[in-house]
C-alpha cells in the first residue's frame, strides 16, 4: 500500500486551497491530508519571524496521519515555502531563529520516505526569508539525508524581463536568484527550485500558485509528472 501523504501549504496559504490536489491524491490511491492552516496562521511569521507555529503544525499532522494509518512514513509535499519548511522539519539541527530563546528540534528524516517540492525557492536575496533558507542552506545543503528521495519541481513558464506581463516575474527571480533575467513559473526561477543531489524536473507551462489562473503543479496535467516519485 502506498504511503499516507502530507501537503505542506506555500507561504500565507491556507490548506483549502490543496483540497483538489489532495482529492486528486487520494483518488490515485495516496491518501493524503494537508496540513490544516488558516492564511492568519501565518501572521506570527510575517516579517521574518520563526515559522515555529507552521512546524508544530506540520509535527502534529504527520504524528496523527502516521498513527491513523499504521504507518513508519510518509511522503511530504511542500508547495512554495512548503518545501523549505519541510527541510527545517526532517533537520536534527536546533532552529533558533532570531530572537527565539528556546531551540527546536524536529528531526524527523526517519519519518518521511520522499520529499516533493514545487516551485519552492530554496534560495534567497530577500531579507525578510534569508536568515531562514541560509539557516537550511548551511545545515542540510542539497538533498541531505540520503534516506530521504528528495524530488524538486521547477516551471518553465514565464521569462523575467522588464517588460509589461513580465515585470512580477523579474521582480520576483531578481529578488530569489539575484537574477531577473531567467525562466521560472513566474514567481520562483528554476535556478533556486532545484537542489544538488535531488531528481531535478522542469514543467512547461505551469504557475506558481494554486490560486494561478491556467495551469498549477497540482493540476491533472502536471500531476503525472511527478506523482510516479510518490512511494
Amino acid at each position: 500500500m502506498p504511503l499516507p501523504t502530507v501537503i505542506v501549504p506555500g507561504y500565507l496559504e491556507s490548506a483549502i486551497a490543496y483540497l483538489n490536489l489532495e482529492t486528486a491524491l487520494t483518488q490515485l490511491g495516496f491518501p493524503t491530508v494537508t496540513v490544516p492552516l488558516r492564511r492568519r496562521d501565518w501572521l506570527p511569521t510575517v516579517g521574518g519571524r520563526p515559522v515555529t507555529p507552521i512546524l508544530q503544525k506540520l509535527d502534529l499532522t504527520v504524528k496523527q496521519i502516521l498513527q491513523e494509518y499504521q504507518s513508519q512514513q510518509v511522503n511530504l509535499i511542500g508547495h512554495s515555502a512548503g518545501g523549505w519548511i519541510s527541510r527545517i522539519y526532517l533537520g536534527e539541527k536546533p532552529y533558533t531563529p532570531r530572537h527565539q530563546t528556546n531551540p527546536s528540534i524536529w528531526n524527523a528524516h526517519s519519518l518521511v520516505a520522499s520529499l516533493i517540492t514545487l516551485g519552492t525557492p530554496h534560495i534567497s536575496q530577500e531579507r525578510w526569508t534569508r536568515w531562514n533558507l541560509d539557516f537550511v542552506t548551511n545545515n542540510y545543503p542539497g538533498a541531505f539525508y540520503k534516506n530521504v528521495r528528495y524530488v524538486c519541481v521547477a516551471g518553465k513558464t514565464i521569462f523575467g524581463a522588464r517588460r509589461p506581463g513580465s515585470w512580477l516575474a523579474y521582480s520576483s527571480y531578481q529578488l530569489t536568484c539575484g537574477q531577473g533575467n531567467t525562466w521560472g513559473d513566474g514567481i520562483t526561477p528554476i535556478a533556486a527550485a532545484h537542489l544538488a543531489g535531488a531528481e531535478n524536473l522542469i514543467i512547461e507551462g505551469v504557475r506558481h500558485s494554486p490560486r494561478s489562473p491556467g495551469i498549477w503543479y497540482g493540476s491533472p496535467e502536471a500531476l503525472q509528472t511527478w506523482v510516479k516519485y510518490l512511494l
